[in-house]
């Protein structure tokens, strides 16, 4: 055998796609929807994560008046601003956003049971 023949493995970091990644933090925001259960059949949807350059009041205008709900904007020290909508309106809102063109749909997460 020469020294052609033998083949010596090379370090290869298999993570170096991800890392290389997760260095742009933040390039990939996304729109949290949550459903919040009250008391009783009660439920509460939370919208996190718009985009700072939106007026909060205008959407939650628009989404009131198309889902024929109550809801308000609540100033949160760790998250921001966060839109509350009365009732379980996880679909609507996601339909709501992308249709308006203000999110695209595969940067909203839906959560809850």
């Amino acid at each position: 055998m020469s020294d052609l023949d033998i083949q010596i493995p090379s370090a290869f970091d298999p993570f170096a796609e991800a890392n290389a990644e997760d260095s742009g933090a933040g390039s990939k925001e996304y729109v949290h929807i949550r459903v919040q259960q009250r008391n009783g059949r009660k439920s509460l949807t939370t919208v996190q994560g718009l985009k700072k350059d939106y007026s909060y009041n205008k959407i939650l205008k628009d989404l009131k008046k198309e889902f024929c709900c109550n809801g308000t904007v609540v100033q949160d020290p760790e998250l921001g601003q966060v839109i509350q909508l009365q009732g379980d309106q996880r679909k609507n809102v996601s339909s709501f956003l992308t249709q308006a063109g203000i999110v695209k749909k595969d940067h909203i997460k839906i959560h809850g049971f």
